[in-house]
């Protein structure tokens, strides 16, 4: 019973039916913002990262991710190769046993604590991440309201924004990435309202970038002023790029996409939204050269609730955090079975199992 399902754009399905799959043909990587839902792809990292493509030669590869993304992809660069993944997941996993209701701040300072375990020395990190690796972590800096603080009504404006047009939303957010290598120069980024701003990822900005990447507003409080960026209060990146819905197809290569869901949805506050779930028809073709690698509904019969561990798991379990822990361990344990489905395709691609991206 197969643990994945595989969807590619057009280019992507002709060059694997032609070639099959090799990692010298992955030019980047990408990890979208979920929180909890991330946990579900880290043995899946780990083999990624650890195995398949340690073991090509190396070539520029770009690894972009917003909040747990970005934290993932972090570790992916890590000098520390699997160990910071798994790093990772155990302080994601342990340090988060929140009092029901934690304010803001306690969430901030945890959250904090998580994003240091999985660096650790932020000078070694940034010095000793794998030299053929660009990273891009995508954070959202807030215009207008949102730029001095993060209460109902400041983030009302830019929900009923978005609403009207994703472009109003530029109003009131931009695009601020955080990056090593080359990723400002990968052509990804859209010319769009959101304003894209590059900033060199060092060490004395590494922790406060990718915490601002993970800080969902009215839960946590904003990172302000990050070193080398500019002033003012930085949120979530996937309220600006949820999904990473971006231009891959300028990059030189397959983009490879372990994702939640079979499409991608722009922005963060999109997902409520049906006719903005997907991204805009009129962009498809940035996804020409992508792979997503998708949990299979056969797998996620098998997990707790019959889903990835998500958010609102947090509410359902209140105090019990040992119960939303043992969820959670064994969802991660089923979803191992991912790395093993995709490593049985990559030895013997079958094209007839990728299906076009946006399928139900």
């Amino acid at each position: 019973m197969s643990a994945i399902r595989l969807l590619a754009g057009p280019r992507a399905r002709e060059r694997i039916g032609r070639d099959g799959l090799r990692p010298e043909s992955v030019a980047g990587v990408a990890a979208a913002a979920g929180g909890p839902k991330g946990l579900a792809f880290l043995a899946f990292d780990a083999w990624l990262f650890g195995d398949w493509l340690a073991e090509a030669p190396p070539r520029p590869r770009l690894l972009a991710g917003a909040s747990i993304g970005a934290w993932r992809m972090a570790a992916a660069v890590h000098p520390d190769g699997p160990a910071a993944t798994r790093r990772l997941g155990e302080a994601y996993l342990e340090l988060q046993r929140y009092p029901v209701g934690p304010s803001s701040r306690l969430v901030s300072a945890v959250c904090r604590q998580v994003v240091e375990a999985t660096v650790g020395d932020a000078s070694r990190f940034v010095a000793g991440a794998r030299p053929a690796h660009s990273l891009a972590v995508v954070t959202a800096r807030g215009r207008g309201a949102v730029s001095h603080g993060g209460g109902r009504l400041a983030f009302a404006r830019p929900a009923v924004a978005n609403l009207m047009s994703r472009r109003r939303l530029g109003a009131h957010l931009q695009r601020v990435v955080f990056g090593t290598g080359e990723a400002r120069a990968a052509g990804i980024w859209p010319d769009d309202a959101f304003s894209t701003r590059h900033v060199a990822l060092d060490a004395g900005n590494a922790v406060d970038a990718l915490l601002a990447s993970g800080t969902i507003p009215l839960l946590a409080d904003p990172v302000r002023d990050p070193g080398g960026a500019p002033a003012g209060a930085y949120w979530d990146g996937g309220l600006v790029d949820y999904h990473l819905f971006l231009e891959w197809r300028a990059l030189d290569g397959l983009l490879l996409y372990p994702h939640f869901t079979p499409w991608l949805t722009p922005g963060w506050l999109d997902k409520s939204l049906p006719w903005r779930r997907r991204g805009p028809a009129r962009h498809a073709h940035w996804l020409d050269d992508t792979l997503l690698v998708v949990p299979s509904d056969a797998l996620l019969a098998r997990l707790p609730g019959g889903r990835l561990p998500e958010r609102q798991d947090f509410h359902r379990h209140g105090a019990d955090h040992d119960g939303r822990l043992r969820d959670w361990r064994r969802a991660m344990a089923e979803c191992a079975a991912m790395a093993e489905d995709f490593a049985a395709f990559v030895r013997r691609p079958d094209p007839a199992r990728l299906e076009p991206i946006g399928a139900a």
